[in-house]
């Protein structure tokens, strides 16, 4: 694009006439810890269904306390890099506290599940290999993959066969598979099992991002890992956020001590970027032993997911294939995704309508999320809400 405002001014009302075009908005004041609602620009109080809080640990007061003592003592910011002064001792209390909840011999804390993500996938593959990734794998991992220099290939969703036949196509080339382990928009799972049996027979790597299971799967909330019983052997390397059940900020990636001390050596979004505060690590050690303790919190959300489902499928609420805190409700155009946000919005509801190119075109949705500091009532209130929303958008 050549540096005009008239280019710019097209290209944002082609996004308008498509309904394409996104807008922020303002959150001006949150719930107390035991609610899950948010007061938004006009002053208006809506519940949250779209956070990724599955836990109900963002505003947890421990968390809180921990971060505001942490700041007392080391300060807001970090500072610098990891390798250069940045690297403290909540970093390292965090690190070997998430490879000990992962089962692995080491974790490297990155300050976001992007930055994570392409450190894994440009360390491990370079030009003149192969890296196949699940069509529908987050944003990150498909640039991860084209910042290595790597030939990127593409299986289709949640089909095992399909990446396994990619692979047996040219094993000696292909570095890696990677996907996701729960899907962001879907809330479906990946076929682990089967794509770990694949990868292994090559000695290509598996690479699970796993934002959006861990703390929320499994019998201990280990995640996809611990809910299909893989081990470290099956699956090297395990990327994890800490932003959505753990409630905080940052990510990390975990796995074999060698694997870990080779991204501190090559991962260029490790190397060359300030360290995340030692304050944000001290309130996700808290967020991380609360997530086990109150074991409560992922039954919680899993009775409020069975529920949901229960009555939206009565109330003919068109749903996928989830049994995550994901409940994607597809409506196919942006139009109709965007008129039932606005609905939702005016009975007190908050549901952000995902939109191309977030999502393949066709299939406009709106995200639900499901959080243990949901009530019964609440979730209620929103099928009731969806039920005519779906209603007005199959009648459009």
């Amino acid at each position: 694009m050549k540096r005009a405002a008239s280019a710019l001014e097209a290209a944002l009302s082609r996004l308008d006439a498509a309904q394409l075009r996104r807008a922020r908005t303002t959150v001006e004041r949150c719930a107390a810890s035991d609610g899950h609602a948010l007061t938004v620009a006009g002053g208006r109080e809506l519940i949250d269904f779209s956070s990724n809080d599955y836990l109900g640990l963002a505003r947890h007061p421990a968390l809180a306390e921990a971060m505001s003592a942490c700041a007392g003592r080391s300060g807001a910011g970090s500072g610098a890099a990891h390798l250069v002064t940045g690297h403290g001792t909540e970093h390292a209390r965090l690190e070997e506290e998430l490879a000990a909840f992962t089962g692995r011999e080491r974790a490297l804390l990155f300050s976001t599940g992007y930055m994570a993500n392409l450190a894994v996938m440009d360390a491990l593959a370079g030009r003149g290999e192969r890296v196949l990734l699940d069509r529908l794998c987050h944003a990150s991992l498909i640039d991860g993959a084209r910042l290595s220099g790597a030939t990127l290939k593409r299986y289709g969703h949640a089909d095992a066969d399909s990446a396994a036949c990619l692979l047996a196509a040219d094993p000696r080339h292909t570095a890696l598979i990677a996907t996701d382990g729960v899907f962001s928009m879907d809330g479906d799972l990946a076929p682990l099992p089967a794509l770990a049996r694949a990868a292994r027979a090559q000695d290509a790597w598996l690479v699970v991002d796993d934002a959006h299971g861990l703390g929320v799967l499994g019998a201990g909330g280990r995640g996809v890992l611990e809910h299909f019983g893989l081990g470290a052997d099956q699956v090297p390397v395990l990327v994890g956020t800490l932003g959505k059940a753990f409630g905080s900020f940052g990510a990390f990636v975990a796995g074999a001590a060698e694997l870990i001390e080779f991204l501190i050596q090559k991962a260029r979004t490790y190397i060359y970027t300030t360290a995340l505060p030692q304050p944000v690590a001290a309130a996700t050690r808290t967020a991380l032993a609360l997530a086990q303790k109150e074991t409560w919190r992922r039954e919680r959300v899993a009775a409020l997911v069975a529920r949901f489902r229960a009555a939206a499928r009565a109330a003919g609420v068109p749903l996928s294939p989830s049994t995550t805190p994901i409940q994607p409700v597809v409506l196919g155009s942006p139009a109709a995704a965007l008129a039932a946000q606005r609905a939702l919005q005016e009975a007190g509801l908050w549901v952000v309508a995902m939109r191309p190119p977030t999502v393949p075109a066709g299939s406009a949705r709106l995200r639900v999320t499901l959080s243990a500091a949901h009530t019964e009532a609440q979730v209620d209130a929103l099928v009731e809400q969806l039920e005519r929303a779906s209603a007005r958008a199959r009648s459009a």
